[in-house]
């Protein structure tokens, strides 16, 4: 399946820049929301954590990614050397941008020992401009490899797969069960979109689930391979409470960052588009950003045989059942937000209020402060 008809080549260092600046802001405002949905009690303080160190990672890839291709239209117009973002569905680089990333990180140490030093580089240029009195393309792109790949080797980043972490909340001593937050990411193939996932879950075991060796390994193998968005949060906590006798999801989030819709950069279709068409004009101020919250919470729980002599507690997840919508989304709740820039919220409320019923709106105001809006 030919997917690149989706795909928008960035083939001018300045469309890469406005770019690379656009996402920097938003990362920033993304924080931002995120402090702000823990002081309105949407997010725990342990999740507002986990999901700023994602999002500082995110914003490493971008950052990474800048240095990786600003430069690059100065030496050689070639297809490897330009940077492709998905214009039509999600708004970030597409899937094989993150994959060669991976790849350059792994092999970042040996380029880092055949490029000169950044030291070195900047008395070449300099030299270079007095002798030649030219630019020195050749050399700034050999400087923004330098600095890509030290970043690579230096700086957390968010990855096409970044592997589940756990984090101990605490132990009921009575009941003989340790608490822990998982947490885990993906940059999914087919949306080109990052995706956080983070569960509650109760260990049951005689042994802590970080130290043993024999479930710990499989927990991590089976949470990657169930990272994916087309996949209902029921069917992977079910799933996951099936496979591990004593361990139970309690509560399973997942938060979808994007699509980041732009009017300079990718095609909008619906009320969406007219919006930013008419916020359009200002720079900076024609982007918005979806943010979606999907939470799974057990209600209950039922024993199950699993052996002639052992029964094993498995999760009963609270579905709204009286609402065919929710029940079919395998969720007990989905949370619906858009980040956007004031210009466009005062286009949205003249003109496409109805449109946006149910979803809360965090607009970033003239000062960057962020307000809430139901």
């Amino acid at each position: 399946m030919d997917l690149t008809f989706d795909h928008k080549v960035l083939d001018s260092a300045k469309a890469t820049r406005r770019y690379f600046a656009k996402f920097e802001r938003i990362i920033v405002h993304l924080t931002e929301v995120v402090d702000l949905s823990k002081s309105e009690l949407l997010i725990t303080s342990p999740e507002a954590k986990m999901l700023k160190e994602y999002l500082e990672a995110l914003s490493n890839t971008f950052t990474a990614l800048s240095y990786k291709f600003l430069m690059a239209h100065r030496v050689q117009k070639q297809a490897d050397l330009n940077f492709s973002i998905d214009k039509t569905e999600s708004g970030f680089p597409i899937f094989r941008e993150l994959m060669q990333m991976a790849s350059d990180a792994t092999q970042a140490k040996k380029h880092l020992k055949s490029l000169p030093s950044q030291e070195r580089l900047k008395k070449d240029m300099i030299t270079h401009i007095l002798t030649e009195q030219s630019a020195p393309s050749q050399l700034q792109y050999a400087l923004s490899q330098r600095i890509y790949y030290e970043y690579l080797a230096e700086k957390d980043l968010f990855l096409s797969q970044n592997h589940p972490q756990i984090i101990w909340v605490g132990k009921d001593m009575k009941a003989g069960r340790r608490n822990y937050l998982v947490h885990w990411a993906s940059y999914d193939s087919q949306t080109n979109l990052p995706s956080i996932y983070m569960m509650e879950l109760e260990d049951t075991s005689h042994r802590a689930l970080p130290h043993d060796e024999r479930r710990w390994p499989r927990v991590q193998s089976h949470l990657m391979a169930q990272a994916v968005s087309s996949l209902k949060l029921l069917t992977i906590a079910k799933g996951f409470d099936q496979d591990f006798n004593d361990l139970h999801p309690k509560l399973l989030r997942r938060f979808h960052l994007g699509p980041m819709h732009s009017h300079s950069f990718t095609e909008q279709h619906g009320p969406l588009r007219n919006v930013l068409a008419g916020a359009d004009g200002e720079p900076g101020l024609d982007w918005a950003l979806a943010w979606t919250v999907e939470s799974l919470v057990a209600e209950t729980t039922t024993k199950e045989k699993v052996g002639i002599f052992k029964h094993a507690e498995r999760q009963v997840y609270a579905l709204n059942k009286m609402d065919f919508k929710m029940a079919d989304s395998g969720a007990t709740e989905i949370r619906r937000s858009l980040i956007l820039p004031h210009r466009a919220y005062q286009v949205l409320e003249e003109k496409n209020k109805a449109d946006f019923d149910g979803v809360r709106k965090y607009v970033v105001g003239g000062n960057n402060k962020i307000l809430s809006y139901k």
